[in-house]
């Protein structure tokens, strides 16, 4: 069993102003985008190091990798250490790595520096479980719709950035604009957040025990083995969705070009900021509506989407309704996990994001693979049946969960 840590005197929940959250989504989207600006550059850098393109996927493999052990070795600490040093300390460590992307001489520099990149860039979820923590019960919910609606529009508009960035002014460009960005956002947070002493979460367990218990919340707590496992059935029918959209937009009869093709993050964002609200109506009792609701509306998304080469307005349609659904149910639970164990939230926020990244994953192989044996339809009816899962599963599970918040 996991001890609960001996407080001096509990902290006073305390209000964060919007101008708080706002700098939080910002930062957890600066930070989360750095894992995904190689995607629409593998051909720049390869042709640069004279590297077969195939072996470029070397990149977003080690990208992926070194964030989900991230995820496992270095947020757990946001419970250990004072938070306000270690998300700074964090996004200092990025800005290095990301000079060493920018200014990499060699392939080795290159690998070793994006690696550190997607390790570093946990410092998201740190930023989430932060802001969860300063937050009062009552607006909690609303808090962590704001910052999680930066870290979708961070994954949703890094191609476009990269990409037109790249255009005007080459792909080393990108890296070391966002090193001057992340510094700039780690000053302003370092003088804005509150200290340790101010906010008092540290947790006394040895750091491999903290590692640890990571997974005995997991034994200890349903809501989180519940939520994790949605968390993987909604990213997982995400990175369907997002993985092989490129495929049918950039091939005939539609013929699009990278450019015209990164515009559709923005439909997303449209999407992800319409469901900052799910936090409000978490807050208010109405996680377990919620979730119904979106995991509905995220079923019946595909259909539009399904008509993309006959209508690219039933695709803009159907990527709002899925980007939607999917961060209405991220944001509900988030602000169900985090009001269960105040002085676990961020190990809690690590289980739940290693779900979210094999979802990820996972999404990411099986939509290719099925795209090349059954095309964009075959594709669809994978994220349905995914999104049908889904929807079985929380049905299947309501009623062992209290809607209330704990």
């Amino acid at each position: 069993m996991i001890e609960k840590p001996m407080y001096a005197r509990p902290a006073p929940a305390s209000t964060v102003s919007g101008f708080t959250a706002f700098l939080f989504a910002v930062a957890s989207g600066l930070a989360v985008a750095n894992i995904y600006y190689a995607q629409p550059l593998l051909d720049a850098i390869s042709n640069e190091f004279g590297l077969a393109p195939s072996s470029m996927g070397i990149v977003i493999t080690a990208t992926q990798i070194c964030y989900a052990l991230g995820l496992l070795l270095l947020v757990p600490l946001g419970d250990k250490l004072d938070r306000r040093k270690l998300i700074t300390g964090q996004m200092l460590l990025s800005v290095v790595a990301l000079l060493s992307v920018g200014l990499a001489p060699s392939a080795a520099f290159l690998f070793a520096g994006i690696a550190a990149v997607g390790l570093l860039a946990v410092v998201t979820q740190t930023l989430v479980a932060f802001a969860a923590s300063l937050a009062s019960p009552v607006e909690r919910g609303r808090v962590v719709g704001i910052v999680t609606s930066g870290i979708v529009m961070g994954i949703l508009l890094a191609r476009t950035f990269a990409g037109s960035l790249t255009d005007l002014a080459g792909w080393r460009a990108v890296y070391l604009v966002s090193a001057m960005l992340t510094l700039v956002m780690a000053v302003l947070l370092f003088r804005i957040l509150p200290n340790g002493a101010q906010v008092r979460q540290q947790e006394t367990l040895p750091y491999w025990s903290l590692i640890h218990s990571v997974l005995l919340l997991f034994v200890q707590e349903k809501v989180l083995r519940i939520r994790a496992a949605l968390a993987l059935f909604i990213f997982s029918a995400f990175s369907i969705l997002w993985t092989s959209l490129v495929l049918p937009l950039s091939s005939p009869p539609l013929s699009l070009s990278h450019t015209a093709i990164g515009a559709f993050g923005l439909a997303g964002a449209a999407g992800a900021l319409a469901a900052a609200r799910a936090g409000r109506l978490a807050d208010r009792g109405h996680g377990q509506w919620t979730t119904g609701i979106a995991l509905s509306l995220l079923l019946v998304s595909w259909l539009p989407i399904s008509f993309a080469v006959q209508s690219l307005f039933a695709l803009v349609a159907g990527i709002i309704l899925l980007d939607l659904a999917v961060q209405a149910v991220h944001v509900t639970n988030q602000s169900m996990i985090l009001s269960t164990r105040p002085e676990a939230r961020s190990r809690l926020t690590a289980g739940y994001m290693i779900f979210y990244s094999i979802g990820s994953a996972t999404g990411s192989i099986a939509s290719t693979l099925v795209y090349g044996s059954f095309g964009w339809q075959g594709v669809c009816w994978l994220g349905a049946a995914v999104s049908g899962i889904a929807l079985l599963f929380w049905a299947v599970t309501v009623r062992y969960m209290n809607d209330r918040q704990p």
